[in-house]
């Protein structure tokens, strides 16, 4: 079992990043979105070629590896109408950089659906396709997120993507399906159920991300929990991977002080993003233990 998390949750610098982790005595970081002195934050495809270079020194001399790379690869800023060129110009920048890195998983996803959609294009399932090839070819395990994408419509839509697109795997986030409506049943949809979700995929899962939340109707919106204190399930699903013989990445991501898509929340300061993620992290390992514990499993 690997524990991780996605960094910039712990700050956009890359030194936030790496402090976290070391003090949470992590050996990997999960990649997304990073902030080299000097250059601005952006995704790792898409930080110049002399800033990439700087980070990887400072993971080097940090003695710190990339578990995982958070791509923005067919995301949920994206649409499936966008020119596909878009999509290969960071697979064709992505696939270097893991080398160099010697990540061997990225984390993709499948375009952003329209509001009203429910039913996921033949062009969706080409494209996902392609690019998981691209990956398979160059050494590298693509992971599909149920998140705001085609593919995280429902969990019936996440098994049809992994039938369509041989050679994907899947990374499960705990607290998505709360504020995702389950688009496989009857208009008005409910919002789906994380356990049902987790049942469907458990099987091709590669990779786990654990955030909790609560949905809360009336500001139509989640809130974000320590991991076990929403409902997400966490506990329940953690439990029962491990029980399965589960041994591989679970990364945390807190959205507990600033939430990745949503512009308008800001986090007080780099200092207090990091402390929220070390204590996250920290709350893990403690329910980690206790899971184990009650399993008769070693930690």
């Amino acid at each position: 079992m690997i524990l991780t998390g996605i960094g910039d949750e712990a700050g956009a610098s890359i030194d936030s990043q790496i402090k976290a982790t070391k003090e949470l005595g992590w050996k990997y970081i999960e990649m997304r979105a990073v902030e080299v002195p000097g250059f601005p934050k952006a995704n790792l495809h898409d930080i110049p070629e002399p800033a990439f270079d700087m980070l990887v020194d400072k993971l080097t001399k940090a003695e710190l590896g990339v578990y995982c790379f958070g791509s923005a690869i067919m995301n949920w800023a994206k649409k499936v109408e966008d020119p596909f060129d878009i999509t290969l110009g960071e697979v064709k920048r992505a696939i270097p950089r893991m080398q160099k890195l010697k990540t061997k998983f990225i984390r993709i996803m499948s375009y952003k659906p329209k509001e009203a959609e429910e039913k996921t294009p033949a062009v969706v399932f080409e494209r996902v396709r392609e690019v998981t090839n691209m990956f398979l070819d160059a050494g590298i395990q693509s992971v599909h997120e149920n998140c705001m994408n085609y593919g995280g419509m429902s969990s019936q839509h996440a098994l049809e993507m992994l039938e369509k697109c041989p050679g994907l795997k899947w990374v499960f986030d705990t607290a998505n399906p709360i504020f995702n409506a389950d688009r496989k049943g009857p208009k008005p949809w409910a919002k789906q159920d994380p356990w049902e979700f987790w049942t469907q995929v458990r099987d091709h899962t590669a990779h786990i991300h654990i955030k909790d939340a609560t949905w809360v109707s009336a500001k139509n919106d989640a809130d974000y929990n320590w991991p076990g204190e929403g409902k997400g399930r966490v506990r329940d699903i953690l439990k029962d991977a491990f029980a399965r013989g589960y041994d591989a990445g679970i990364s945390i991501e807190p959205h507990m002080v600033v939430v990745f898509h949503d512009a308008h929340v800001k986090a007080a300061s780099e200092d207090a993003t990091r402390e929220n993620y070390v204590e996250y992290g920290r709350r893990l390992e403690k329910m980690i233990k206790e899971i184990k514990a009650e399993l008769g499993q070693k930690v």
